[in-house]
């Protein structure tokens, strides 16, 4: 059964770890896509792949921490496929690690500007389009630090992260009632690039109930049930999808 068919979704950070293998379920489920990603080659990689199944599959090269960016790939949806129904906000990066009074302001602006700002900067396009379409599923990726925890060095990190919260709850008053769900999904610890080498794994797996990390395609089993009609009254949540992390804090 095909959860997503007929559905357009727009995917940010989709090159690499979750946001590629949410691609990747999407497509499988019948969705048709538009990537985002600043580089290139991974992305015609991801796309050459996903179409090789038959799907339809556009890309936008582009820094989501730029307005311009999702003015464009609005517009490349709207011109595509008439509207968005999924929207997955999941481009971010930790910034700089260090004890918070050693990050420089530039620092700061730049780990909110990828992890947060651009939540705000997708929604505020996202959302027309869903309301040429009767409705839509915002998601966010935020995380369990700064949520339920927070962990040395990662103040602007966690800052940018417990935002998003904020943020879908005020979606979800400004536009709930126009079938529009915001929610968030908040992985834990999860086997990509960011989470390290094999000696922070093993730290950060030890932070978890299950006592290992997450493989991405888990985290993107989540994400489709917030895509979904299965979620259909789920609206200004936060669903943890961290090994029971927040449980053991």
């Amino acid at each position: 059964m095909k959860l997503l068919a007929g559905k357009v979704a727009v995917i940010t950070g989709a090159s690499a770890g979750i946001g590629r293998a949410i691609a990747v379920l999407f497509a499988q489920h019948g969705a048709a896509l538009i990537l985002n990603a600043r580089s290139q080659a991974p992305l015609d990689e991801l796309a050459a792949e996903l179409r090789a199944t038959g799907s339809d599959v556009r890309i936008f090269v582009g820094d989501a921490g730029e307005e311009k960016t999702h003015t464009a790939i609005a517009a490349l949806a709207d011109e595509a496929f008439g509207g968005i129904d999924i929207a997955v906000n999941n481009a971010g990066t930790t910034g700089a690690i260090r004890p918070l009074a050693e990050i420089t302001p530039d620092e700061w602006q730049h780990t909110l500007a990828v992890n947060l700002t651009a939540g705000y900067l997708g929604a505020r396009s996202q959302i027309p389009l869903m309301q040429q379409r009767g409705g839509g599923s915002l998601i966010f990726i935020s995380s369990f630090v700064g949520t339920s925890v927070g962990l040395p060095g990662m103040a602007a990190y966690a800052a940018a992260k417990a935002g998003l919260m904020g943020l879908v709850k005020g979606l979800t008053a400004d536009y709930a009632d126009q079938g529009i769900r915001a929610n968030a999904l908040l992985p834990g610890g999860t086997e990509t690039r960011m989470a390290g080498d094999e000696d922070q794994k093993a730290w950060a797996a030890g932070l978890h109930a299950m006592k290992r990390l997450a493989q991405p395609e888990e985290i993107a089993n989540a994400a489709l049930f917030l895509a979904s009609n299965m979620s259909s009254f789920v609206a200004g949540s936060a669903l943890f999808a961290d090994g029971g992390n927040a449980a053991v804090k």
